[in-house]
């Protein structure tokens, strides 16, 4: 007995925004998905007095910082129309989240964990609703399921693989190099945006040419004596 499963994929074309949004939440996820199965034995053996309790605590400040930006962040943007904001904010979010990656390197007390814990959730508390907010404008037209699922799938699939090779290299070279792969990425995130702009925020083009009005063109002598006939 044979059982055949026949996926149509054919008319599934994806626009180019979508391909670049996806891209960037791979980078993003994929660079921070290093960090995962390491974080809390780096705090305990890192941070000087830092406990399990305390990773309990980064881990809380940076949900509970995250969840309550993430609202009025969205409902700033919702209220201007077009996407300039929304495409600023998301490289500002992607910027700070590449900064605070290096920025658990530097931490020496549990006071300034905590507040690059704060600067974590408040990255990505921006990123969320800028992101989200374009690439819900420009999904393709009756494939709305698989574009969302195109993009959980691929950061699903680059979580999954950057935790394995996140634990392999902090064994084989230490907590540094994750954390700095975790920011090179959110970095590299960013820059990709910021080589297409235009595909978010289009160039502005004049298709009629500029003419002054009639009353502001100078008389000439020429037209007085003209007039005076």
């Amino acid at each position: 007995m044979r059982i055949k499963i026949n996926i149509d994929t054919t008319g599934l074309k994806i626009n180019r925004i979508i391909k670049f949004f996806v891209m960037s939440d791979l980078m993003l996820w994929g660079g921070w998905g290093l960090i995962g199965p390491i974080f809390s034995i780096f705090l305990v053996e890192s941070i000087p007095g830092a406990t399990v309790a305390t990773v309990g605590g980064v881990v809380a400040t940076y949900w509970i910082t995250k969840s309550l930006v993430q609202l009025p962040v969205a409902i700033t943007l919702d209220r201007h129309e077009g996407e300039r904001d929304d495409f600023y904010t998301l490289i500002l979010a992607l910027l700070l989240a590449g900064f605070t990656a290096l920025a658990y390197l530097l931490v020496t007390d549990i006071s300034t964990l905590y507040i690059v814990a704060f600067l974590q959730g408040l990255s990505f508390g921006l990123y969320a609703p800028a992101w989200s907010g374009i690439f819900s404008r420009h999904l393709d037209k009756e494939h709305y399921a698989f574009d969302w699922s195109l993009d959980s799938t691929t950061i699903g699939l680059a979580s999954g693989v950057a935790a394995f090779v996140g634990g392999g290299l902090a064994n084989a070279f230490g907590f540094d190099i994750v954390f700095i792969l975790a920011s090179v990425f959110s970095f590299f995130s960013a820059m990709l945006l910021l080589m297409v702009p235009d595909l978010v925020m289009p160039k502005a083009t004049i298709t009629i040419p500029f003419r002054f009005p009639t009353f502001m063109k100078m008389k000439t002598p020429i037209d007085i004596e003209k007039k005076g006939e």
